[in-house]
């Protein structure tokens, strides 16, 4: 590896190399690096900055076996559900050393890493920091605490239980880890879970849009949906959501925090009141984001994506005011402006009401989408 490289030529191999397991991080040399989670996803991007360390013993060593509490990323983001261990606690050591050893199997088989090594003359502190600083937000969450440690995956953690071979006693140690880590963020975050009741009647169509808490999607902590009713009135339903995290990035954007969400519905909660209203409905996002929301919340829940006709209601404003692409683009705060529309930006029930109008007000031009037109296309009958 040459020793001029640049930071943008280090941060282009670390989201291009393909992801290795931590045991095959290399013991013989230094470097900067990055960590992937189990979803595939670059979280974290690190060195080694003594002259002693390698990349091994910092990856496989430090950041899959270290402590939970300090700088020890895998370990951290994964003190979670069954792999839950509260360090020093003497009462619970003997339950909290087997969570670990199930910790460190799942990070080893379904997380991985990718690096770049540097000679010892190259200064990888400042290296480092270069290459951060020009990083997407996500994909330097874990740095800036800008992510809550993840929900149990449930499934994959049942498979490395059974690959472990764990006999009934080990398997009820964790089963009292889980219900201590459950107890631990219910105190924390507060456990009542109260939902605001849905309205009825029928709908021609639905938009939806979420609030998350910080960069991984599906952190959502607001949801909102507009019900369009067939005189084109619309009636706005949100709810706070609790990601149950500890960590809130977009408190500023939003004004939603930690202490808003105590007594909220979690997101499991939540799908499984939306999941049947809006079966088979169409349902509008304004952008793609809040799809991915739904769908990142999905995963970390190990159930599916529900089956929601989704659409966009960028691609309508596209057709219906296509003067903006060049003026201002299709966002909602340059619809609001173009359109004359009054809401509050980042509240998921004002935005998902927004988006509904930007619809409306498309239909009533007669934009058409793929031969036909708005009306025909949304105006199926159903009740909800």
């Amino acid at each position: 590896m040459k020793a001029t490289l640049s930071a943008s030529e280090i941060l282009d191999i670390l989201l291009t190399m393909p992801t290795r397991p931590t045991s095959e991080t290399p013991q013989d040399c230094r470097g900067i690096y990055g960590l992937v989670d189990h979803h595939g996803a670059l979280r974290y991007i690190g060195a080694t900055k003594s002259e002693g360390e390698s990349l091994n013993k910092r990856i496989h060593h430090r950041h899959r076996t270290g402590s939970e509490d300090h700088s020890h990323y895998f370990s951290r983001m994964y003190n979670t559900g069954r792999m839950f261990r509260l360090r020093n606690d003497e009462t619970t050591a003997a339950d909290g050393r087997i969570a670990k050893v199930l910790r460190n199997a799942f990070i080893a088989e379904y997380c991985g890493a990718v690096w770049v090594s540097l000679p010892d003359m190259v200064d990888i502190a400042e290296l480092e920091a270069q290459v951060i600083a020009l990083a997407q937000p996500e994909v330097v969450a874990w740095n800036r605490k800008g992510m809550g440690i993840y929900s149990e995956p449930v499934a994959l953690v049942d498979k490395v239980i059974e690959r472990l071979k764990l006999g009934p006693l080990e398997i009820s140690a964790l089963e009292r880890q889980k219900e201590r880590f459950d107890r631990s963020m219910a105190a924390a975050l507060g456990k009542s879970e109260t939902i605001p009741p849905l309205p009825s009647g029928s709908f021609q169509f639905f938009a939806l849009d979420v609030e998350t808490a910080h960069h991984d999607r599906g952190s959502i902590c607001q949801i909102g949906v507009a019900c369009v009713r067939y005189d084109n009135s619309i009636e706005t339903w949100k709810t706070l959501v609790n990601p149950r995290t500890r960590h809130w990035v977009f408190s500023g954007l939003h004004g939603i925090d930690a202490k808003m969400v105590q007594g909220a519905p979690t997101i499991d909660t939540v799908l499984k009141v939306l999941d049947p209203f809006l079966m088979g409905r169409t349902v509008y996002q304004h952008s793609g984001f809040d799809r991915s929301a739904i769908r990142a919340a999905c995963l970390a829940l190990g159930r599916d994506e529900p089956a929601w006709y989704w659409q966009n209601s960028v691609s309508i404003a596209r057709h219906a005011w296509p003067e903006l692409k060049e003026n201002g683009g299709f966002g909602l705060a340059s619809l609001k402006k173009h359109l004359g529309l009054s809401f509050e930006h980042h509240d998921a029930g004002e935005d998902a009401r927004a988006a509904a109008q930007v619809v409306l007000m498309a239909k009533r031009n007669h934009v058409t989408e793929g031969g036909r037109n708005l009306s025909e296309k949304n105006g199926s009958s159903g009740s909800s």
